[in-house]
C-alpha cells in the first residue's frame, strides 16, 4: 500500500508473476470445470430430472462440496475487508502530504468509479439478464440458496436515522459475527481514517500487522483458486441438474451485459474525460496506450502491469513522472473502475436470478459499496471475488450465489482489468492536464512521433 513507485512496481512484478501463472492454470481448469459440470448436470436433468436418486446425489454430494469451496472464500471476507479497506484509506491519507495532485486524484477516482457502477446498474435494469426463469424454478432456487446462506442482517434498510444506526456498529466484533458486512465496511473505513490521523511512528507495528493480514488473505484466495475447478464443477452440476440448461442462458446474458458496460465506460466515459477534461484525442490516447492494455488483458493483474504502465505513461503519453508515479501506483489498488462496474452488475444480476427485488435505495447502497469495495480490491487475478460477498450480504442476497458466475470470471477478469488500467491512465492524464503539465505525443505514420502541448493536438 506504499506510494513508492519503484519498490511497489518491483515487488508487485515479482510476486504477481508467480500468482499470475498459478492463476492462469487454475482458471483454465475452472473453465473446464464449468463446462464439464454444466454438461453433466444438464444431461442428468434431461434423463432423470426430478428423480429421487438424482436429488440425493445433488443434495448429499455435489452441493455440499460446492458450498465447502465457497466457505473457504467466505471465511476470509471479514479480515480482508478490515485489512484492505483500512490500508486503502491509509494510502489515500497521504493526500494531505501531496496536496493539489492528491485531491484531484481522489476526485477523479470517485467520479469515474461512480459513473462505472451507474452504467452497470442502468444496463442490468434495462436488459434484465437474470430474468426469464419459471416462477416455480425460481422459488426452488431461492429455497436452495436459503438453506446454505450466510447469516445476514435484515435486508431492509431502515428509514431515516435508523439507516445510520444500522451502518454505525456499536460492536464491530458482533457485527462481523452476525454477518452485517455494511457495518464491517464502515468500521474498516473509520479505522483507516484513524490510521491516517495517528502519528506514523506510533502505528508502524499495527500497519505491518494489517499488511501481513492482507497478504495472508490473498494467499488464501490463491489457495481457493487452486481448488476452484472442482468447486465450480460441483456447483454448476448441481444447478443444471436441478434446472436444466435454461439457466445457462441467463449466465450468457450476464456476460454480455458486463462486456457492454465495460465497453461503454471505456469508449464513452473515458473518451469524454480525455477530450474535455484533458484536451487530448481519445483514439490516439488509446492507441498509444495499447501495449499496456494488451498486457493488462493477458495478465488480469493491475499490479503486474504497473511497471509497464509507469514507463509508458511518461514516454508515450507525456504524463509527468511525479504525477504518473502517484496516480498510477495508487490507482492500481484504489481506482478499480472495471471491478466496481462488475460488482454492481453481478449483485443486481443475482438479485434478478433469485427473484429478489431491490428497491432504489438498496441499489444506491450497491453503488456506494461497489465504489468503496474498489478501494480495497487487490490488483491480482481473482482479487475482486471476495469483495462481492459483503455487497451481496448487505442487500440480503445469498452469498453462495457468487458460485454461479465463477466459471466465467476469468474472461471477465481479463476484460475488467483493461478498464482498470485504462482508467488509471485516464485519471493520470486528467490530473496532469489540470496541473498544466501534460504533453501528449501525437502519434501518426505521416508525422512520426513528437510531443505537443495540450490544446495544440490535431483532431482525430
Amino acid at each position: 500500500m506504499t506510494l513508492d513507485a519503484k519498490s511497489s512496481s518491483q515487488g508487485a512484478e515479482g510476486e504477481d508473476s508467480v500468482l499470475r501463472h498459478s492463476a492462469d492454470r487454475s482458471y483454465r481448469a475452472m473453465l473446464m470445470g464449468l463446462i464439464v459440470g454444466a454438461l453433466a448436470g444438464g444431461v442428468m436433468n434431461a434423463l432423470w430430472g426430478g428423480s429421487a436418486a438424482l436429488m440425493w446425489f445433488v443434495e448429499g454430494i455435489t452441493e455440499p462440496l460446492g458450498h465447502l469451496f465457497l466457505r473457504l472464500i467466505f471465511m476470509i471476507v471479514v479480515p480482508l475487508l478490515l485489512s484492505a479497506l483500512s490500508l486503502g484509506v491509509l494510502g489515500l491519507g497521504d493526500l494531505r502530504a501531496v496536496g493539489r495532485v492528491g485531491v484531484r486524484t481522489l476526485l477523479v477516482t470517485v467520479v469515474i468509479s461512480t459513473l462505472a457502477v451507474l452504467i452497470g446498474i442502468l444496463l442490468v435494469n434495462t436488459i434484465r439478464p437474470g430474468e426469464g426463469m419459471a416462477e416455480a424454478m425460481r422459488a426452488n432456487l431461492r429455497g436452495t440458496a436459503q438453506e446454505g446462506r450466510l447469516s445476514v442482517a435484515a435486508a431492509e434498510t431502515a428509514p431515516g436515522l435508523g439507516a445510520l444506526f444500522r451502518i454505525l456498529p456499536d460492536n464491530p466484533v458482533r457485527a462481523a459475527a452476525q454477518g452485517d458486512m455494511l457495518a464491517v465496511m464502515f468500521f474498516a473505513l473509520v479505522f483507516g481514517i484513524g490510521l491516517t490521523l495517528a502519528p506514523p511512528e506510533r502505528i508502524q507495528t499495527l500497519t505491518a500487522f494489517l499488511e501481513g493480514l492482507y497478504e495472508v488473505t490473498m494467499a488464501i484466495v490463491a489457495l481457493a483458486m487452486r481448488i476452484a475447478p472442482y468447486g465450480v464443477a460441483c456447483l454448476l452440476f448441481s444447478l443444471t441438474a436441478r434446472f436444466g440448461f435454461g439457466v445457462l442462458r441467463n449466465l450468457a446474458a450476464f456476460v454480455l451485459v458486463v462486456l457492454l458496460g465495460l465497453a461503454l465506460h471505456h469508449f464513452v466515459t473515458y473518451s469524454i474525460l480525455l477530450r474535455f477534461a484533458a484536451g487530448i484525442p481519445p483514439l490516439r490516447f488509446f492507441r498509444a496506450a495499447s501495449p499496456v492494455l494488451l498486457t493488462a488483458f493477458s495478465t488480469s493483474s493491475s499490479n503486474a502491469t504497473l511497471p509497464l504502465t509507469l514507463r509508458l505513461a511518461q514516454e508515450r503519453l507525456g504524463i509527468p513522472r511525479d504525477v504518473g508515479n502517484f496516480v498510477l501506483t495508487l490507482g492500481s489498488t484504489a481506482n478499480q473502475n472495471g471491478t466496481a462496474l462488475f460488482e454492481g452488475v453481478t449483485v443486481l444480476f443475482l438479485a434478478q436470478f433469485f427473484g429478489v427485488p431491490l428497491t432504489w435505495s438498496q441499489q444506491l447502497l450497491v453503488v456506494v459499496m461497489a465504489v468503496l469495495a474498489g478501494i480495497g480490491t487487490a490488483g491480482v487475478p481473482g482479487g475482486s471475488l471476495p469483495m462481492i460477498v459483503p455487497v451481496l450480504v448487505a442487500v440480503g442476497l445469498p452469498a453462495e450465489g457468487i458460485g454461479i458466475i465463477l466459471g466465467v470470471d476469468r474472461f471477465l477478469d481479463m476484460c475488467r482489468t483493461v478498464l482498470n488500467v485504462s482508467g488509471d491512465l485516464t485519471a493520470a492524464a486528467v490530473v496532469a492536464a489540470w496541473d498544466g503539465r501534460l504533453r501528449f505525443p501525437a502519434l501518426g505514420p505521416e508525422d512520426g512521433e513528437h510531443s505537443q502541448a495540450v490544446g495544440a493536438v490535431p483532431p482525430d
